[in-house]
Protein backbone atom coordinates (compact mmCIF):
# COMPACT_ATOMS: atom_id res chain seq x y z
CA UNK A 1 0.00 0.00 0.00
CA UNK A 2 1.55 3.51 -0.87
CA UNK A 3 2.80 5.36 2.31
CA UNK A 4 0.89 8.20 0.70
CA UNK A 5 -2.58 6.06 0.73
CA UNK A 6 -2.01 4.66 4.38
CA UNK A 7 -1.56 8.73 5.84
CA UNK A 8 -4.60 9.72 4.02
CA UNK A 9 -6.16 6.29 6.28
CA UNK A 10 -4.76 7.26 8.59
CA UNK A 11 -6.46 10.98 9.11
CA UNK A 12 -9.50 9.11 9.09
CA UNK A 13 -10.64 7.37 5.81
CA UNK A 14 -12.19 4.22 7.08
CA UNK A 15 -10.99 0.35 6.38
CA UNK A 16 -11.67 -2.43 8.42
CA UNK A 17 -9.62 -4.86 5.64
CA UNK A 18 -6.73 -5.79 7.82
CA UNK A 19 -3.64 -4.84 6.34
CA UNK A 20 -1.22 -6.40 3.76
CA UNK A 21 -4.73 -7.30 1.58
CA UNK A 22 -3.76 -6.80 -1.72
CA UNK A 23 -5.75 -4.50 -3.39
CA UNK A 24 -7.98 -6.20 -5.59
CA UNK A 25 -9.27 -8.10 -2.37
CA UNK A 26 -9.26 -4.94 -0.39
CA UNK A 27 -11.81 -3.72 -3.18
CA UNK A 28 -14.30 -6.82 -2.74
CA UNK A 29 -13.94 -6.47 0.82
CA UNK A 30 -15.13 -3.19 0.92
CA UNK A 31 -17.54 -3.81 -1.48
CA UNK A 32 -18.95 -6.96 0.52
CA UNK A 33 -19.20 -4.77 3.62
CA UNK A 34 -21.27 -2.41 2.22
CA UNK A 35 -23.31 -4.99 1.27
CA UNK A 36 -23.95 -7.03 4.05
CA UNK A 37 -24.46 -3.40 5.90
CA UNK A 38 -27.07 -3.12 2.95
CA UNK A 39 -28.16 -6.23 3.13
CA UNK A 40 -32.58 -5.63 4.39
CA UNK A 41 -32.81 -3.11 1.75
CA UNK A 42 -30.85 -4.68 -1.14
CA UNK A 43 -33.78 -6.52 -3.02
CA UNK A 44 -35.41 -2.55 -3.16
CA UNK A 45 -31.89 -1.50 -5.03
CA UNK A 46 -32.35 -4.77 -7.27
CA UNK A 47 -35.55 -3.86 -7.76
CA UNK A 48 -35.02 0.17 -8.85
CA UNK A 49 -31.86 -1.35 -10.99
CA UNK A 50 -33.91 -2.96 -13.28
CA UNK A 51 -34.97 -0.96 -16.43
CA UNK A 52 -37.73 -1.42 -18.56
CA UNK A 53 -36.98 -2.08 -22.12
CA UNK A 54 -37.13 0.95 -24.31
CA UNK A 55 -36.87 3.39 -21.24
CA UNK A 56 -33.75 4.94 -22.82
CA UNK A 57 -32.27 4.44 -19.56
CA UNK A 58 -28.75 3.40 -20.13
CA UNK A 59 -26.15 1.60 -17.52
CA UNK A 60 -24.33 4.44 -16.39
CA UNK A 61 -28.27 5.93 -15.39
CA UNK A 62 -28.81 2.54 -13.71
CA UNK A 63 -25.02 2.79 -11.63
CA UNK A 64 -25.26 6.41 -10.98
CA UNK A 65 -29.07 5.53 -9.41
CA UNK A 66 -27.69 2.75 -7.42
CA UNK A 67 -24.64 4.26 -5.35
CA UNK A 68 -26.19 7.18 -3.85
CA UNK A 69 -28.50 4.48 -2.10
CA UNK A 70 -26.31 2.32 -1.23
CA UNK A 71 -24.13 4.99 0.48
CA UNK A 72 -26.85 6.58 2.46
CA UNK A 73 -27.95 3.31 3.68
CA UNK A 74 -24.59 2.30 4.84
CA UNK A 75 -24.16 5.53 6.65
CA UNK A 76 -27.67 5.28 8.24
CA UNK A 77 -26.38 1.36 9.36
CA UNK A 78 -23.18 2.67 10.57
CA UNK A 79 -25.02 5.02 12.82
CA UNK A 80 -27.30 2.70 14.24
CA UNK A 81 -24.22 0.43 15.48
CA UNK A 82 -23.59 0.96 19.35
CA UNK A 83 -21.31 3.74 20.13
CA UNK A 84 -19.09 1.62 21.90
CA UNK A 85 -18.75 -0.83 18.31
CA UNK A 86 -18.43 2.47 16.40
CA UNK A 87 -15.17 3.25 18.96
CA UNK A 88 -14.16 -0.14 18.52
CA UNK A 89 -13.92 0.22 14.80
CA UNK A 90 -11.87 3.21 15.30
CA UNK A 91 -9.27 1.49 17.80
CA UNK A 92 -8.96 -1.65 15.18
CA UNK A 93 -8.56 1.16 12.28
CA UNK A 94 -5.94 2.31 13.93
CA UNK A 95 -4.14 -1.11 14.83
CA UNK A 96 -4.45 -1.96 10.96
CA UNK A 97 -2.78 1.17 10.29
CA UNK A 98 0.15 0.60 12.42
CA UNK A 99 -0.20 -3.46 11.39
CA UNK A 100 0.50 -2.07 7.55
CA UNK A 101 3.07 0.69 8.30
CA UNK A 102 5.54 -1.63 10.82
CA UNK A 103 5.86 -3.63 7.28
CA UNK A 104 7.27 -0.73 5.16
CA UNK A 105 10.97 -1.71 3.81
CA UNK A 106 13.67 -0.01 3.12
CA UNK A 107 14.07 3.80 3.60
CA UNK A 108 10.39 3.63 4.31
CA UNK A 109 11.15 1.62 8.09
CA UNK A 110 11.36 4.77 9.76
CA UNK A 111 8.46 6.79 8.38
CA UNK A 112 6.89 3.46 9.27
CA UNK A 113 7.40 3.40 12.97
CA UNK A 114 6.86 6.65 13.31
CA UNK A 115 3.32 6.40 12.22
CA UNK A 116 2.72 3.34 13.50
CA UNK A 117 3.54 4.76 17.14
CA UNK A 118 0.97 7.24 16.30
CA UNK A 119 -1.39 4.70 15.80
CA UNK A 120 -0.70 2.81 18.72
CA UNK A 121 -1.08 5.40 20.83
CA UNK A 122 -4.58 6.46 19.47
CA UNK A 123 -5.81 2.66 19.82
CA UNK A 124 -4.72 3.46 23.53
CA UNK A 125 -6.17 6.79 23.72
CA UNK A 126 -9.55 4.74 22.40
CA UNK A 127 -9.31 2.20 25.09
CA UNK A 128 -9.12 5.02 28.15
CA UNK A 129 -12.43 6.13 26.75
CA UNK A 130 -14.04 2.87 27.87
CA UNK A 131 -12.89 3.73 31.23
CA UNK A 132 -14.01 0.32 33.75
CA UNK A 133 -16.57 -0.63 31.02
CA UNK A 134 -14.52 -2.45 28.79
CA UNK A 135 -13.31 -5.14 31.97
CA UNK A 136 -9.97 -6.56 33.21
CA UNK A 137 -8.60 -7.22 29.83
CA UNK A 138 -8.64 -3.11 28.87
CA UNK A 139 -5.67 -2.77 31.16
CA UNK A 140 -3.82 -6.06 29.86
CA UNK A 141 -3.73 -4.79 26.21
CA UNK A 142 -3.27 -1.37 27.13
CA UNK A 143 -0.29 -1.84 28.54
CA UNK A 144 1.00 -4.58 26.11
CA UNK A 145 0.60 -1.78 23.35
CA UNK A 146 2.57 0.87 25.46
CA UNK A 147 5.58 -1.69 25.96
CA UNK A 148 5.05 -2.57 21.73
CA UNK A 149 5.20 1.14 21.73
CA UNK A 150 8.10 1.84 23.68
CA UNK A 151 10.35 -1.28 22.46
CA UNK A 152 10.05 0.97 19.02
CA UNK A 153 10.77 4.33 20.68
CA UNK A 154 14.70 3.39 19.94
CA UNK A 155 14.26 3.73 16.10
CA UNK A 156 11.36 6.23 16.30
CA UNK A 157 14.28 8.44 18.33
CA UNK A 158 16.80 8.09 15.88
CA UNK A 159 14.14 9.39 13.00
CA UNK A 160 12.70 12.23 15.24
CA UNK A 161 16.11 13.79 15.61
CA UNK A 162 16.61 13.96 12.02
CA UNK A 163 13.61 15.14 11.89
CA UNK A 164 14.05 18.07 14.39
CA UNK A 165 17.44 19.07 12.68
CA UNK A 166 15.78 19.31 9.30
CA UNK A 167 13.28 21.41 10.53
CA UNK A 168 15.58 23.78 12.48
CA UNK A 169 17.16 23.97 9.23
CA UNK A 170 14.28 25.42 7.75
CA UNK A 171 14.58 28.32 9.93
CA UNK A 172 16.35 31.63 9.84
CA UNK A 173 19.83 30.95 11.28
CA UNK A 174 23.13 32.24 12.00
CA UNK A 175 25.90 30.88 9.47
CA UNK A 176 27.54 29.57 12.57
CA UNK A 177 24.74 27.91 13.61
CA UNK A 178 23.63 26.35 10.10
CA UNK A 179 27.06 25.47 9.75
CA UNK A 180 26.95 23.04 13.03
CA UNK A 181 23.47 22.16 12.80
CA UNK A 182 24.20 20.64 9.11
CA UNK A 183 27.06 18.23 10.54
CA UNK A 184 24.87 17.44 13.38
CA UNK A 185 22.38 16.54 10.85
CA UNK A 186 24.47 14.55 9.04
CA UNK A 187 25.98 12.28 11.92
CA UNK A 188 22.03 12.04 12.93
CA UNK A 189 21.46 10.23 9.56
CA UNK A 190 24.28 8.36 9.97
CA UNK A 191 23.03 6.95 13.56
CA UNK A 192 19.65 6.50 11.67
CA UNK A 193 20.84 4.38 8.91
CA UNK A 194 22.72 2.43 11.65
CA UNK A 195 19.90 1.91 14.33
CA UNK A 196 17.50 0.57 10.89
CA UNK A 197 20.15 -2.21 10.37
CA UNK A 198 20.33 -3.35 14.08
CA UNK A 199 16.32 -3.05 13.86
CA UNK A 200 16.64 -5.80 10.70
CA UNK A 201 18.57 -7.87 12.18
CA UNK A 202 17.05 -8.21 15.38
CA UNK A 203 13.31 -8.92 14.02
CA UNK A 204 13.32 -8.95 10.15
CA UNK A 205 10.72 -7.04 9.11
CA UNK A 206 9.53 -6.26 12.10
CA UNK A 207 7.47 -9.96 12.52
CA UNK A 208 7.64 -10.38 16.00
CA UNK A 209 6.01 -7.38 16.66
CA UNK A 210 3.85 -7.22 14.07
CA UNK A 211 2.26 -10.93 15.28
CA UNK A 212 2.75 -9.26 18.61
CA UNK A 213 -0.04 -6.59 17.29
CA UNK A 214 -2.41 -9.15 15.72
CA UNK A 215 -2.63 -10.90 18.80
CA UNK A 216 -3.91 -7.72 20.40
CA UNK A 217 -5.89 -6.52 17.98
CA UNK A 218 -8.22 -10.39 18.16
CA UNK A 219 -7.79 -9.36 22.33
CA UNK A 220 -9.65 -5.94 21.61
CA UNK A 221 -12.23 -7.07 19.15
CA UNK A 222 -12.94 -9.34 21.97
CA UNK A 223 -13.92 -6.77 24.49
CA UNK A 224 -17.39 -5.99 25.10
CA UNK A 225 -17.40 -2.45 23.35
CA UNK A 226 -21.40 -2.57 22.78
CA UNK A 227 -22.17 -2.14 26.21
CA UNK A 228 -19.99 1.11 26.87
CA UNK A 229 -22.53 3.90 27.66
CA UNK A 230 -22.31 7.33 27.36
CA UNK A 231 -20.95 7.89 30.79
CA UNK A 232 -17.73 5.64 30.21
CA UNK A 233 -15.80 8.54 27.56
CA UNK A 234 -17.78 11.36 29.19
CA UNK A 235 -16.18 10.47 32.29
CA UNK A 236 -13.02 9.72 30.63
CA UNK A 237 -12.95 12.95 28.95
CA UNK A 238 -13.65 15.08 31.87
CA UNK A 239 -10.49 13.32 33.90
CA UNK A 240 -8.42 13.99 30.86
CA UNK A 241 -8.97 17.68 30.99
CA UNK A 242 -8.12 17.40 34.68
CA UNK A 243 -5.25 15.86 34.00
CA UNK A 244 -4.06 17.92 30.85
CA UNK A 245 -5.21 21.43 33.60
CA UNK A 246 -2.74 20.11 36.36
CA UNK A 247 0.30 19.01 34.25
CA UNK A 248 -0.05 22.69 32.77
CA UNK A 249 -0.03 24.34 36.10
CA UNK A 250 3.45 21.98 37.43
CA UNK A 251 5.48 22.35 34.10
CA UNK A 252 4.47 26.33 34.60
CA UNK A 253 5.49 26.27 38.00
CA UNK A 254 8.34 23.90 38.35
CA UNK A 255 9.76 24.52 34.69
CA UNK A 256 11.07 20.90 35.01
CA UNK A 257 12.21 18.53 31.64
CA UNK A 258 9.52 15.75 32.99
CA UNK A 259 6.90 18.14 34.17
CA UNK A 260 6.76 19.81 30.02
CA UNK A 261 7.32 16.20 28.45
CA UNK A 262 4.03 15.25 30.64
CA UNK A 263 1.60 18.06 29.77
CA UNK A 264 2.51 16.94 26.40
CA UNK A 265 1.91 13.43 26.65
CA UNK A 266 -1.61 14.32 28.37
CA UNK A 267 -2.42 17.38 25.80
CA UNK A 268 -1.65 14.73 23.05
CA UNK A 269 -4.02 12.27 24.76
CA UNK A 270 -7.09 14.57 24.77
CA UNK A 271 -6.97 15.01 21.78
CA UNK A 272 -6.31 11.70 20.56
CA UNK A 273 -9.67 11.03 22.08
CA UNK A 274 -11.42 14.05 20.63
CA UNK A 275 -10.56 12.15 17.16
CA UNK A 276 -11.38 9.10 18.42
CA UNK A 277 -15.10 10.15 19.46
CA UNK A 278 -15.59 12.49 16.25
CA UNK A 279 -14.34 9.23 13.87
CA UNK A 280 -17.81 7.31 16.70
CA UNK A 281 -20.20 10.11 15.24
CA UNK A 282 -20.08 11.28 19.14
CA UNK A 283 -18.30 15.19 18.43
CA UNK A 284 -20.66 16.38 20.93
CA UNK A 285 -18.85 14.63 23.51
CA UNK A 286 -15.30 15.87 22.02
CA UNK A 287 -13.60 17.81 23.88
CA UNK A 288 -12.45 21.19 22.46
CA UNK A 289 -8.66 22.55 22.78
CA UNK A 290 -6.22 24.64 21.46
CA UNK A 291 -4.24 22.63 18.78
CA UNK A 292 -1.57 25.21 17.92
CA UNK A 293 -0.62 24.96 21.73
CA UNK A 294 -0.19 20.87 21.69
CA UNK A 295 1.66 21.66 18.12
CA UNK A 296 3.94 24.12 20.43
CA UNK A 297 4.42 21.27 23.32
CA UNK A 298 5.46 19.17 20.58
CA UNK A 299 8.29 21.00 19.37
CA UNK A 300 9.70 22.01 22.37
CA UNK A 301 9.34 18.59 23.13
CA UNK A 302 11.78 17.56 19.90
CA UNK A 303 14.44 20.24 21.51
CA UNK A 304 14.69 18.26 24.34
CA UNK A 305 15.13 15.21 22.16
CA UNK A 306 18.38 17.40 20.65
CA UNK A 307 19.65 18.16 24.34
CA UNK A 308 19.08 14.17 25.39
CA UNK A 309 21.17 13.46 22.81
CA UNK A 310 24.45 15.87 23.52
CA UNK A 311 25.19 13.88 26.35
CA UNK A 312 26.45 9.94 26.69
CA UNK A 313 25.85 8.00 23.76
CA UNK A 314 25.91 10.84 21.23
CA UNK A 315 25.96 10.64 18.16
CA UNK A 316 27.70 14.15 17.56
CA UNK A 317 31.59 15.13 17.81
CA UNK A 318 32.22 15.73 21.44
CA UNK A 319 34.02 18.91 20.56
CA UNK A 320 30.14 20.14 19.20
CA UNK A 321 28.05 19.10 21.79
CA UNK A 322 28.68 21.88 23.78
CA UNK A 323 28.14 24.29 21.19
CA UNK A 324 24.61 22.27 20.52
CA UNK A 325 23.60 21.95 23.77
CA UNK A 326 23.39 25.75 24.17
CA UNK A 327 21.54 26.18 20.85
CA UNK A 328 18.72 24.06 21.64
CA UNK A 329 18.71 25.17 25.86
CA UNK A 330 17.65 29.07 24.03
CA UNK A 331 15.43 27.51 21.37
CA UNK A 332 13.89 25.57 23.80
CA UNK A 333 13.86 28.68 26.15
CA UNK A 334 12.14 30.87 23.49
CA UNK A 335 9.60 27.65 22.46
CA UNK A 336 8.33 27.39 26.44
CA UNK A 337 7.90 31.37 26.54
CA UNK A 338 5.58 31.12 23.99
CA UNK A 339 3.56 28.51 25.27
CA UNK A 340 3.53 30.12 28.07
CA UNK A 341 1.90 33.02 26.79
CA UNK A 342 -0.53 31.15 24.70
CA UNK A 343 -1.68 29.27 27.64
CA UNK A 344 -2.40 33.17 29.35
CA UNK A 345 -3.80 34.46 26.40
CA UNK A 346 -1.38 36.70 25.50
CA UNK A 347 0.60 37.00 21.52
CA UNK A 348 3.35 34.12 21.69
CA UNK A 349 4.99 36.52 19.44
Amino acid sequence: MPQAEVEAVAEGVESAVPPGTPRARRRASRGAAAEEAGAEDAPVRRAGARTPAGSGHGATSRTSDRRPDLRSHTDAAKAARPPGQRLRAHATREIDQALDALGWGGNRIHAGVHLARKNLRRARATLALGADGLGPGAALVDRELRDLNRDLSQLRDAHALVETLDRLLRGELAPDARRLLARARRAAAAARAAAARRAREDDPGLGRRRALLQVLRAALLAMPWAQLQPEHWRAAVAASLRRVARAGERARASGGDEDWHDWRRRARRLSQQQRALKSAGLGADAPTFDKRQIERLGEAQDLNLLLDHCGKGSPFAKAERGALKAFARGELAGARERIQAGSEGRSPE
